[in-house]
């Protein structure tokens, strides 16, 4: 039997280090003979890596990786593998929860571990519903908090905390007294497709199953609503799918207990130096923001949007459908090309501008008077693509063309 059928894997992230904790307490008291594989990243300046793998009842092994190029990451990729591979020739462990060190990133831990022949059955970050504004508003860097997984880490809080929660299907919430009904609003228009489930004390399963783990084959059991979360399957493909920016699935219109997101939709360029102008006031309008767009000097190139904490990174994406000749689609996935033909103009093929912006406060109609104003005037559109592609390249150092 293979190590994939033998030990089912799921993987538990998040910054909020207290409900990280909690759900994975769950589920090792949920999901009886379970056990947990951390690697803390936090004596990475020493040199080495500590790896504790431990059941309900405590730690059983701990030892240490050696950093790997001096990268705390790359230590837990190569160790991680080689630990779930023992405990798989052991036996008798129906699901390993690898619970992930604070900054480190789920979507590169579930690749990782699917490319070393196992099956994540689950991706689960945890949250504390009252800390989601605060870390999506920190653009400190990582490395200020003692966060940082290497030495060339420029990561920031509010950008790493954003990538962990939208690439989770699931999101343990915590019990948190502090949360109101603006904090919970938030967390849902934030990632709208999430499977929310509470980590309480008052969600516990009542009666959990007899444990199956000497069991030859055991199969892990779903006594609780996280661990059937954590056991409900997983692909690693149309999770990556989902956050690219061509395919991504962005949150919809939304308003309300305070929070708004505008989905701003158009399909006109937008002007490269007024848009450049007004980055600071359009990255600092709203808590989360992303999405794609096009510029009328690249025509080509699919551009992505990515702002948390007032910071925002813009980055090429690869092309435009539309610009590339026929008999390069079928080089494409298909699931970027079902995500061009669900979108797709006449004239301009996939070129759209497609933002969205969510926050508490949100000031639609002034957001959307700003980035109207960014687009081509009616003159400039009209005067077409060969006079597009000489206006001003305001974005060439931003993008390190």
């Amino acid at each position: 039997m293979s190590p994939s059928v033998r030990l089912p894997v799921v993987v538990v992230g998040g910054l909020h280090a207290d409900a990280r904790r909690a759900a994975v307490a769950r589920l090792l008291a949920d999901v009886p003979g379970s056990v947990a594989l951390h690697h803390d990243l936090a004596t990475a300046t020493e040199g080495t890596v500590v790896r504790t793998v431990r059941d309900a009842t405590g730690v059983f092994s701990a030892g240490e990786a050696p950093l790997v190029n001096d990268c705390a990451c790359c230590a837990l990729r190569e160790d991680l593998v080689p630990e779930l591979e023992r405990l798989a020739d052991a036996g008798g462990t129906p699901l390993a929860v690898v619970e992930l060190w604070d900054s480190v990133e789920p979507k590169a831990m579930a690749e990782g571990v699917t490319a070393g022949g196992f099956t994540v059955t689950g991706v689960i970050t945890a949250v504390d519903p009252a800390l989601v504004l605060p870390y999506l508003g920190n653009g400190d860097d990582l490395a200020e908090g003692g966060l940082a997984a290497a030495a060339t880490d420029r990561r920031t809080v509010a950008d790493t905390f954003a990538r962990q929660l939208e690439y989770a299907p699931v999101l343990a919430l915590a019990d948190s007294p502090e949360a109101d009904d603006e904090d919970r609003e938030l967390l849902a228009q934030l990632h709208p497709t999430a499977h929310r489930v509470p980590i309480g004390p008052g969600d516990q399963a009542r009666t959990p199953p007899a444990s199956p783990a000497r069991s030859p084959h055991p199969v892990p059991p779903a006594s609780s609503a996280l661990a059937r979360a954590a056991l409900a399957g997983f692909d690693v493909e149309a999770a990556a799918a989902a956050q690219h920016p061509a395919c991504a699935l962005l949150p919809a219109e939304a308003d309300a207990h305070g929070v708004t997101t505008l989905v701003w939709h158009r399909r006109r360029p937008f002007h490269p130096e007024r848009l450049y102008a007004a980055l600071e006031d359009l990255t600092c309008a709203a808590a989360r923001s992303r999405g794609r767009f096009w510029l009328a000097d690249k025509a080509d190139t699919l551009l992505h949007w990515d702002a948390a904490g007032g910071a925002l990174c813009v980055e090429g994406a690869g092309p435009w459908l539309a610009s590339l000749p026929d008999a390069a689609w079928d080089l494409v996935p298909p699931v970027r090309r079902a995500a061009a033909a669900i979108d797709w103009h006449p004239e301009h093929g996939d070129r759209c501008q497609h933002l969205v912006f969510t926050s508490p406060g949100l000031d639609r109609d002034g957001l959307e008077r700003l980035l109207e104003s960014c687009l081509l005037t009616d003159a400039e559109y009209a005067a077409g693509q060969a006079a597009w592609r000489r206006l001003p390249s305001a974005f060439d150092t931003l993008l390190e063309v």
